[in-house]
């Protein structure tokens, strides 16, 4: 049932998006930053924890999660360190998945040859 929750909750925030994309005049760069803040807002008041544990991955892989790990990781840095605890605990705590994303994109490029489009 795990798998279920995740891929309708997953599938529910792809839709939203593709509904803004469609919908307004939106830039998909704007929607990726609101995608991050919403995450980030949702995690500061508290709601989205609760949330990513009932929804598993379907919370978790979007942008949404992205921005609430980043608040996280914000949040556990200023309680530790203090201020600068503000400009660092974002890159602490989203290090993996950035470095993870980076180093499969530059794997993935061997297979394929990206081509602008015209």
């Amino acid at each position: 049932m795990d798998y279920v929750i995740a891929f309708f909750v997953g599938g529910a925030i792809c839709a939203v998006v593709q509904i803004l994309l469609d919908n307004t005049k939106l830039m998909p760069g704007r929607v990726m930053v609101i995608l991050v803040c919403t995450g980030a807002l949702l995690g500061a008041i508290g709601i989205y924890e609760p949330f990513a544990k009932w929804a598993g991955a379907g919370a978790g892989v979007p942008l949404t999660g992205f921005g609430n790990i980043l608040f996280k990781g914000v949040k556990e840095a200023v309680d530790k360190e203090g201020f600068i605890g503000i400009f660092k605990g974002g890159f602490t705590s989203s290090a993996v998945g950035i470095s993870a994303a980076l180093i499969f994109s530059y794997i993935a490029s061997w297979f394929f040859n990206a081509k602008m489009k015209s």
